[in-house]
């Protein structure tokens, strides 16, 4: 952040914030959809393989649950960052890749 404050020299002094300076340089915050690409990517990387991996991922195993509230799982996340969809078609659609790289393409895309 401190680049796009230096860079139409807004002093530290300054009563901005980070929310008002990053729209008057026309950015956006882009660290949760960088994640989600990385998660995405990672995640076709893994079921293509079908090993140990893919079993934690989809949580699949054997076990009792935990108390408490529930984690969410890496595939619900990227269920709704993916866009309208089960994990079940998420999951067919890892094995095609180029139908893949277009999903977390558009999905990088529109921002969400």
């Amino acid at each position: 952040m401190w680049f796009l404050r230096r860079m139409p020299r807004i002093p530290w002094t300054a009563k901005k914030t980070n929310e008002r300076v990053l729209n008057e340089a026309n950015k956006k915050r882009s660290l949760v959809r960088t994640i989600r690409k990385r998660q995405a990517t990672f995640l076709g990387h893994v079921m293509r393989r079908g090993k140990l991996e893919h079993l934690v991922t989809t949580g699949k195993f054997e076990g009792k649950r935990s108390r408490g509230r529930q984690r969410e799982k890496i595939m619900d996340g990227l269920a709704t960052w993916l866009g309208p969809g089960k994990v079940s078609d998420i999951l067919a659609a890892v094995k095609d890749w180029d139908l893949w790289r277009d999903m977390i393409a558009n999905a990088y895309k529109q921002g969400t």
